[in-house]
């Protein structure tokens, strides 16, 4: 595998090239030392707290050979792989898969696959779960129980239902099945695991579930699916090598974060749509959507300041999202930041035969491939939004493999945690989710929430005026 890198291109976030409402040279120097500083505090809390992420390409040795040796004998035992998560658990593994593997990979026969079948199941939908077991023999299935906390609601009820399912099949082997996916020292399932004897992986401490994707929670799935660990864990140090530099200019993710941070503060441009030009990558628009908004979406700051922080992630793909989004886009308010990530060189090629010779609209295409049909409309997209004087950038990966995976998940990860710096929030919180949890919890009238239960008891009743 060659090691190429992956680029950052950020002309068309300047004012040179969109106009008024871009960025001036003068607004990103004005700013050097407060980057310099966002640079800083990330680099002095470095593998501590909640940073653990940053050395995960680093301190895995071991790890990744328990993994690898795991994987082996999961792909010679099992015909499906399913992933019991939800959020950094689930989001990380499906990106990944869908960048690595075969567009098809599920439907091939066992013999072009390589490997198991696999599923992630991010959701507790009871139609959802009824239609995994409707596909999948659970016998012949590993699952893959993914939780920190293990008091995940989610991910924790469909452990109950599995379990049951595989201890009336299996009896005691049933734990041959399952294995676990969580903190080394506390929580439920690391209990669950010890008792049942599940095989366990551990997630560092220092590391959450939206930064979780480079340590055992996407590196088991990973490997199962036979994608290269190593090269993910080789392209991420590339890339924290590559930002090494406290100078903006030198360092693309810092500097993507220093545009995002004059974007937002400066431009009243509060929504980031990361647009993916490659169905392989499409799920990392949905994955950069947890990054990004649970890090930045704060209410206050470290000085405990409101200042309702952050950018609105939305997701879209290109070309097919230039026949539904690109027109809002292109004409409607000048509130976003779109991002495309490129990619030079797909993993193979298709081209288009002639047979339209009576019709000039469509011939032209004729001769050409596909890989030039969808890079150019990209092109002529950014083109678009340019001339109307949107803010735009690039990610371009020369092409799509565990390495330049590896550098993606990096430079966001990075770029994040210099963004919080610079809004000077806790980037790695999420209190705003914890209300939603702690709500459910009185609702099911869970012990200990009793507050919580008559506080909800007492809001407001609904109006049936307003139901129509």
């Amino acid at each position: 595998m060659e090691k190429v890198s992956i680029k950052f291109d950020y002309n068309n976030m300047m004012s040179e090239f969109v106009g008024r409402r871009g960025i001036k040279r003068e607004e990103v120097a004005a700013l050097s030392s407060k980057a310099q500083e966002a640079f800083y505090d990330v680099g002095r809390e470095r593998g501590t707290g909640m940073l653990g992420w940053t050395e995960l390409p680093y301190n895995q040795e071991d790890a990744v050979k328990d993994i690898l040796s795991a994987a082996a004998q999961i792909r010679e035992r099992f015909e499906n792989f399913v992933v019991l998560g939800i959020g950094g658990s689930a989001l990380g593994p499906t990106a990944v898969f869908t960048a690595l593997c075969h567009f098809r990979y599920n439907d091939l026969p066992k013999e072009k696959r390589g490997g198991p079948r696999f599923f992630v199941e991010d959701n507790v939908d009871p139609e959802r779960m009824n239609a995994l077991l409707d596909v999948i023999d659970v016998e012949k299935t590993c699952f893959n129980v993914i939780t920190k906390s293990g008091a995940t609601s989610e991910t924790m009820s469909q452990y109950l239902i599995i379990s049951e399912l595989l201890k009336e099949k299996l009896g005691d082997k049933y734990r041959d099945n399952i294995v676990a996916t969580t903190s080394a020292k506390k929580g439920n399932l690391i209990k669950l695991a010890a008792d049942e004897g599940f095989k366990t992986f551990y997630i560092p401490e220092g590391v959450g579930g939206r930064f979780s994707e480079l340590c055992p929670v996407g590196l088991l799935p990973a490997a199962v699916l036979g994608i290269d660990i190593k090269s993910l864990l080789d392209g991420a140090a590339a890339m924290d090598e590559k930002c090494s530099s406290a100078t903006c200019t030198k360092n693309p993710a810092l500097m993507a974060a220093v545009l995002q941070y004059i974007a937002m503060e400066k431009k009243s441009a509060n929504i980031s749509v990361m647009m993916p030009y490659s169905d392989a990558l499409k799920y990392f628009a949905d994955w950069y959507c947890q990054l990004w908004g649970e890090s930045l979406g704060k209410a206050t700051d470290k000085r405990g300041e409101k200042v309702y922080a952050g950018q609105t992630p939305v997701k879209a793909l290109g070309v097919t999202d230039q026949h539904s989004q690109v027109q809002l886009y292109v004409e409607g308010p000048f509130d976003k930041v779109i991002t495309f990530i490129a990619v030079d060189k797909f993993r193979s090629d298709v081209t288009v035969p002639a047979g339209a010779e009576a019709f000039p609209d469509v011939n032209f295409l004729c001769g050409h491939t596909l890989q030039e049909l969808i890079n150019t409309e990209r092109k002529a997209t950014e083109y678009a939004l340019t001339k109307a004087g949107r803010m735009n950038n690039a990610i371009i990966l020369p092409e799509i493999n565990a390495y330049t995976v590896g550098q993606l998940l990096m430079f966001f990860q990075l770029e994040t945690a210099y963004c919080g710096a610079l809004l000077n929030i806790d980037t790695f919180n999420q209190p705003g989710v914890e209300g939603g949890k702690n709500a459910t919890y009185a609702l099911f009238e869970r012990a200990g929430y009793e507050a919580k239960k008559a506080e909800i008891d007492a809001a407001p009743k609904k109006n049936d005026k307003y139901i129509i």
